[in-house]
């Protein structure tokens, strides 16, 4: 087996974040990893405003996709509050509406506002001059998710295909985050190496991405970076995703978006032991859809083997996995992000000297490590230290495909 190494910088972070790996279909072997991440913020904008309002074509009657594997189900009749909101009055003032009638839970409506402000914060941010118009048609497009997820759940299947129509979750996620990268001031590293994972793709191998974990956005933003020169990549990937994702009423609108694979993380297997069978079960079955996907070739997989996403300690402000519970505060920036792909990896090299497996894994995984250390010190350079194109090394070429 090689491996791909790839950290992301995002927002203000000093840590590596990515490790990629890849994988020939024919064979896959488990292993892990011990790199950290700092959290991310991100921006683009020239979105137009009605770019959200044209996911859905029909505001009369729309029908929305469910089910794991591409099914359907006839969505429930439910408020257009959020839809018909003309001003940010409205909109918010439809929060309070949904309450008031019941159908919104007061702290699902709280968090709604939250995430509101923060968001409507970070897209002024970049100084663009339709700025209102973006965040207006982007939060009313949002909030209508949420209402309609909270009166008529959506449940995730073990492996989980995006849902592109008649309602495009993709789309929704994309042009959501893209106001919040600042494309000026962010970066590709190594671009040549994508083209070749798409290469190795279409010969029929699997690629499985061995990564640190940044937000909840990170699927978007890695998608957004690679769209114009990558579009394969960005759409195809599948992430292994924790059930919060798949949990928390902000959060399940986005992730309908992207192919996942369903996991409960062992760190809460047993938060209510009545149900950690059911875990147990689910796990063995997203495994096994895995199993399925990798056989039959051409799969791309993100993994994010710290099991949680990496957050800053309020005193020392140095990143690390922490716990945190559904519904948390969500911090949004706009800011430059930046990815970078490293040369494959192959354990039988770096592990030629090892007798024992734990042994390999340890050398594996260091090397993983200081292979996206060196690529994030870069990424840090380019985008925090203001060096911009000018921070490339002879391992690491900087460019920015979208110009």
């Amino acid at each position: 087996m090689s491996s791909l190494p790839l950290p992301l910088f995002s927002g203000k972070s000093s840590s590596p974040s990515f490790s990629y790996s890849l994988v020939p279909f024919q064979r896959l072997d488990l292993f892990r990893s011990t790199s950290t991440t700092r959290s991310f913020s991100c921006v683009f904008y020239s979105l137009k405003a009605k770019a959200m309002a044209e996911l859905i074509q029909d505001k009369e009657s729309i029908v929305a996709a469910a089910g794991g594997s591409g099914g359907w189900r006839p969505e429930v009749e439910h408020s257009r509050t959020f839809l018909e909101a003309r001003s940010e009055q409205e909109l918010l003032s439809g929060i309070r509406k949904e309450v008031d009638a019941g159908r919104l839970p007061p702290n699902v409506a709280a968090g709604m506002e939250e995430f509101y402000q923060n968001y409507r914060n970070a897209v002024f941010q970049s100084g663009d001059s339709t700025a209102g118009e973006i965040v207006l048609s982007n939060m009313a497009v949002a909030f209508d998710r949420m209402l309609l997820d909270v009166e008529d759940p959506f449940v995730f299947e073990p492996y989980h295909k995006a849902l592109r129509e008649p309602f495009d979750y993709y789309m929704f996620g994309q042009n959501y985050i893209r106001p919040l990268i600042d494309f000026r001031n962010s970066y590709v590293g190594n671009l040549s190496l994508f083209y070749e994972i798409e290469e190795k793709l279409k010969l029929g191998h699997n690629i499985v991405l061995i990564s640190n974990h940044q937000t909840e956005a990170d699927p978007a933003v890695i998608a957004l970076m690679l769209e114009k020169t990558n579009p394969y990549i960005a759409e195809n990937m599948i992430y292994v995703a924790g059930d919060r994702v798949i949990t928390d009423p902000l959060c399940k609108p986005f992730s309908m978006g992207r192919n996942l694979i369903c996991v409960y993380s062992k760190n809460h297997m047993y938060d209510v032991p009545e149900l950690a069978e059911m875990k147990r079960k689910a796990n063995i079955r997203s495994l096994k859809e895995m199993a399925l996907l990798l056989r039959g070739g051409s799969k791309i997989v993100w993994i994010a083997p710290s099991g949680g996403r990496d957050r800053p300690d309020p005193l020392t402000g140095e990143w690390y996995p922490v716990e945190k519970e559904i519904g948390e505060k969500r911090i949004i920036n706009f800011h430059g992000a930046g990815l970078s792909v490293a040369p494959k990896i192959s354990i039988p090299e770096i592990a030629a000297g090892c007798e024992k497996p734990e042994e390999a894994k340890d050398v594996y995984t260091q090397a993983l490590y200081k292979s996206v250390s060196e690529q994030y010190n870069v990424l840090k350079s380019a985008i925090h230290g203001k060096q911009g194109l000018e921070a490339s090394t002879a391992g690491v070429s900087l460019s920015q495909p979208w110009n």
